[in-house]
């Protein structure tokens, strides 16, 4: 049960969908969730795995991904505050095991609901389902993204285009991963990444550091990854 005021604000605040709620659905929701608190790199689900409750993330980033038998792994999406995990929602409506791997990469607090309460609001309450099936229709069109990235682009350009978004949010121009992260992200392994994060730096785009990356060309990064035909390839 949660019964902070304050507490009760931030999640109406992060949570637009449960503030467009009438106003009798904020008591029950209330009363019928509770907060948890994770650290760092703390194992949300497993591979194969039920699903004990559905999170709803107010602070910090979960991530889901999908690990092969070669060992690769691959980011599917990221859960931000005020968003959750459409595949946790998906196996507990059709009571499946979890098909990839949920891992907080910061500090996470999020609003626990139970399977049961899940369903039940799933059945009667109109803003919850829309909330889910608006989760789903997102989630979707970021694992087709992934897919056809996967599929359609070459290495270099997925790993250009990826260090594109990350810059935006980087107000000092660097960027702060490694390269076993930024491999994680693609689905590729850690030599190939590095490989050509060395022929990008080779050709003056980027500078390279522990634990960081330095954008200097910008420019110059996406007019390389225009110039390199789209196709698939066997990294």
């Amino acid at each position: 049960m949660i019964s902070d005021p304050r507490l009760c604000q931030q999640i109406l605040d992060t949570c637009p969908f449960l503030a467009a709620a009438p106003p009798d659905f904020h008591s029950t929701f209330f009363a019928s969730t509770r907060l948890i608190a994770l650290p760092a790199a703390q194992r949300i689900c497993r591979d194969g795995a039920h699903c004990e409750i559905l999170p709803l993330i107010l602070s910090g980033v979960g991530r889901v991904y999908k690990l092969g038998e070669n060992g690769r792994e691959i980011t599917l999406y990221r859960l931000s505050p005020g968003e959750s995990c459409v595949i946790t929602a998906s196996c507990i409506l059709s009571d499946r095991a979890f098909p990839a791997d949920a891992v907080t990469e910061t500090p996470v607090r999020a609003v626990a609901v139970s399977p049961a309460t899940m369903r039940d609001w799933m059945a009667r309450v109109e803003p919850w389902r829309r909330y889910i099936f608006g989760l789903l229709a997102e989630r979707l069109h970021d694992v087709f993204g992934v897919l056809d990235a996967v599929l359609f682009q070459r290495i270099d350009q997925r790993l250009i285009a990826l260090l594109l978004e990350r810059h935006q949010s980087a107000p000092d121009r660097i960027i702060h991963t490694t390269h076993q992260s930024l491999a994680a992200d693609l689905g590729s392994a850690r030599e190939v990444v590095s490989r050509v994060l060395k022929g990008l730096e080779g050709l003056g785009l980027l500078r390279l550091g522990r634990g960081q990356i330095l954008l200097l060309d910008r420019a110059g990064l996406e007019r390389h990854a225009h110039e390199r035909s789209a196709h698939p390839h066997d990294e």
